[in-house]
């Protein structure tokens, strides 16, 4: 598969893009992190690529970098666009794109909460699915499950009177 001429086009406006088929309707742009807002109005206003369907994170911990990764699709073209960016992991900064498309506070906040990246001028940065958590972003690299739960949690031996009785007819678990 080849890179439609109109998106090739368009990717041809703006500098240090480099993009590759990725499969059949898929199209993978890597941008530099000042260039995303610009080649996201242009897919969406020049190509009709409307829906933002998700943005996505890794932790690339080694590089000490976040790659963001926006993925928008086009009715028209039947085509996915995603666009990849990669951001220093500290300070783990980068600018929001809500204004752009608007579900991207949501996908924003979501990795804010799991991997501690901050959005600027995002509508709201408040925690919503681990809210009475108080550990550290659990989605990084860094985060220690093991040690996490060994400071956190009490060891309880868990034996309800229920699988002492399926224990005693020969079932359960073995030890």
């Amino acid at each position: 598969m080849s890179i439609p001429a109109r998106l090739n086009e368009v990717l041809n406006e703006l500098p240090a893009i480099q993009a590759r088929p990725a499969g059949a309707r898929r199209v993978r742009v890597d941008v530099a992190p000042q260039g995303l807002p610009a080649l996201l109005e242009l897919l969406k206003g020049r190509l009709g690529f409307i829906h933002l369907s998700a943005i996505s994170c890794v932790d690339w911990i080694e590089d000490g970098q976040f790659e963001l990764v926006y993925h928008v699709w086009s009715h028209e073209m039947k085509l996915l666009v995603s666009c990849h960016v990669r951001i220093a992991r500290e300070p783990g900064v980068y600018v929001s794109v809500h204004d752009i498309h608007e579900p991207a506070g949501f996908f924003e906040r979501d990795i804010h909460e799991m991997f501690g990246v901050h959005f600027d001028g995002a509508p709201s940065m408040e925690k919503f699915i681990l809210t009475s958590w108080e550990g550290p972003p659990p989605m990084r690299k860094d985060f220690n499950t093991r040690k996490h739960v060994e400071e956190t949690f009490e060891w309880v031996d868990y034996r309800p009177d229920w699988l002492k009785d399926i224990e005693r007819k020969g079932g359960g678990i073995e030890s």
